[in-house]
């Protein structure tokens, strides 16, 4: 399905741009094309086969697309590999994928494309073909590899686009994520039938890419949540009108109803909440554009085309509208397994459902509501308190631009809340009285946290979500200290 997209795009888009490089070079739909036969016949050249495992350690750009093509034009398996992560954490799934080769640089691709040989034989359909292996961002431990095949990848199409082909060129979009994410890994099809042209940024800064933005007048802006937090504090939202974007589509953690508000407000554009995972391939539910406030404030909207979700107990069985349980997902664009890990996907797929580990519960609307990660619940005095609730509150107090509220080990209650802020450019640094006075008619006494630490922004993993992991090791790691307001650093 990659590969004959990828034909098929060159066919009818020829010389329009496809990629823009960090430094400007335009590589069109053509030339992908063939660049990427090339690279096809120097990858059979080494002895890849179908089947084999191509690790791409690349820069995010349009030589990784081309390698990507090339993998699948033999029927070989691309696994990315994300260079946000650490190096030992590289070398892990490295070792994982059990790769034929691995490219990791921009003179590795171009040895095997310069000896312009014929092109790759048409391999025959197989919708079972695996294309991809996707890691997931490892937040628990090592990550895994949620593999792809091409019928998912042709689903993906299908839920984002309704598998139409583009009748002339598509709009800019700007890439807001590495190459390894699921995000393009398995939406590069729906990319090439919309005839998109993606501007690629060497380094994600807010800066940049809304200066980016401006300049292509791009119509949809796209990225994971903390991204937008960025955008919203950087110094270019008040240097340029935005009058041409018209869509704002985030997900990949949680957009607090702040945020929300403030983006519909200061683009003038309408917001969609965006909730999927790296096992799902990327799709799951969405708010709608013109949805009223409750739903684009507070919910993160129904199942998209094709895809079922049910909230269900411990034992499996449905809840009830309103009862608070874990959300299951059923989708054709879901992984087919984890990479060699057969004990994994059996926890993780039952009866072709999705079981997510998110906390959530459908309303009276159908609309999905998240209480955050099943890890992430902490129990105070007997009590349960879900992180993400409480972050939805204090993410509209004033002071407030970022937050995540994580549990410190506490030798009465067991565990306490500890809100770390980042606070807002010019506001006032708030104490932990100001949010739990801000939190006392919105929140039981029991969910509000009993401690603050201010810092200067959130840390992110390589996936650009909340690293939650660390934040609970630093909480452990000073509960000796007690309740309290903890030095800003």
């Amino acid at each position: 399905m990659l590969a004959d997209t990828v034909r098929e795009a060159a066919r009818r888009f020829g010389d329009l741009p496809a990629f823009v490089d960090p430094d400007g070079t335009r590589v069109g739909f053509a030339e992908l094309d063939r660049r990427s036969d090339g690279v096809a016949a120097g990858l059979a050249r080494r002895g890849v086969r179908p089947g084999d495992r191509v690790v791409l350690r690349l820069p995010s750009d349009s030589g990784y697309v081309v390698a990507y093509a090339a993998a699948a034009k033999l029927g070989a398996i691309t696994a990315g590999v994300n260079p946000l992560l650490a190096p030992p954490e590289q070398d892990a799934v490295v070792a994982l994928a059990d790769p034929a080769i691995v490219l990791a640089t921009p003179d590795d691709l171009a040895s095997l494309e310069g000896a312009g040989v014929t092109a790759p034989d048409r391999l025959a359909p197989d919708p079972e073909r695996p294309v991809a292996i996707v890691f997931t961002s490892g937040t628990t431990g090592l990550p895994k590899g949620a593999v792809f095949a091409e019928r998912q990848l042709a689903a993906v199409a299908v839920a984002d686009s309704g598998g139409a082909w583009s009748t002339g060129p598509g709009p800019a979009m700007v890439a807001s994520t590495q190459f390894a994410h699921v995000g393009i890994t398995t939406k590069l099809p729906w990319y090439l039938r919309s005839a998109m042209r993606t501007h690629v940024v060497r380094r994600w800064r807010a800066d940049e890419v809304l200066a980016l933005i401006a300049e292509q007048r791009v119509p949809s802006i796209g990225g994971v949540a903390p991204q937008m937090a960025l955008m919203l504090r950087s110094r270019e939202m008040e240097r340029h009108d935005w009058d041409h974007v018209h869509t704002l589509v985030f997900g990949g953690a949680a957009s607090p109803p702040a945020l929300v508000d403030e983006a519909r407000r200061r683009f003038g554009a309408a917001y969609s909440i965006r909730y999927s995972s790296t096992e799902s391939g990327g799709c799951g539910t969405a708010t709608a554009f013109d949805a009223d406030d409750e739903e684009a404030l507070f919910t993160v909207g129904r199942p998209r085309p094709g895809i079922q979700v049910a909230v269900r107990a411990d034992d499996g069985s449905d809840l009830r509208p309103g009862e608070m349980g874990e959300l299951w997902l059923r989708s054709p664009t879901q992984m087919v397994g984890y990479w060699r890990d057969p004990a994994a996907t059996a926890e993780a797929v039952l009866d072709g459902w999705l079981r997510t580990g998110d906390l959530a519960l459908l309303d009276d609307r159908g609309l999905l509501r998240l209480a955050g990660r099943r890890r992430e619940m902490f129990v105070r005095g007997g009590y349960n308190v879900y992180p993400a609730e409480v972050e939805a509150q204090l993410a509209g107090h004033p002071a407030v631009a970022e937050v995540a509220v994580v549990p410190r080990p506490d030798a009465v209650m067991g565990e306490v809340g500890v809100a770390v802020v980042a606070v807002r450019p010019g506001a006032p640094a708030p104490s932990l009285d100001d949010l739990r006075a801000w939190l006392a008619d919105r929140l039981a006494a029991y969910k509000r946290p009993e401690a603050l630490r201010l810092v200067d922004r959130l840390p992110l993993t390589p996936m650009q979500k909340v690293d939650r992991r660390a934040l609970v090791a630093r909480e452990a790691a000073a509960a000796a200290e007690g309740p309290g307001v903890t030095p800003p650093e």
